[in-house]
């Protein structure tokens, strides 16, 4: 049957966003819709903004062998934190770290239910 849709997709993150500010000590949710706004800000600005910040540091990129990603990662989680209220990350490395525990977790939940799809 494929994979799941986008609002699957869509809740999953949103859940993935809430554990992960849960887990971290560095990252501050106010509430669980704070999450859902927080998971659309992060999407959108993955289709916006993150593919610019890739193109325009593309030779950093390739000098750092890709792991300036990490660091574009951050940025736009810093920059989600800028557009949510209720929603902080203390600094850089609380969002460097917040990106890839979102990115860990998400991809678990979604491999998980990915599993399931295949299974019907």
């Amino acid at each position: 049957m494929g994979r799941p849709g986008w609002g699957t997709r869509f809740v999953i993150r949103t859940l993935s966003v809430f554990a992960t500010a849960y887990l971290l000590p560095g990252v501050e949710l106010a509430q669980f819709t704070t999450a859902i706004w927080v998971s659309l800000a992060l999407a959108v600005l993955n289709v916006t903004v993150r593919p610019l910040l890739i193109l325009f540091t593309i030779p950093l990129t390739l000098f750092t062998l890709g792991l300036f990603l990490l660091a574009i990662n951050a940025m736009v989680v810093m920059l989600a934190s800028d557009w949510v209220d209720g929603f902080s990350v203390q600094g850089f490395w609380s969002a460097l770290v917040f990106s890839m525990v979102l990115t860990l977790i998400s991809g678990l939940l979604e491999g998980n239910v990915r599993a399931k799809f295949k299974r019907r």
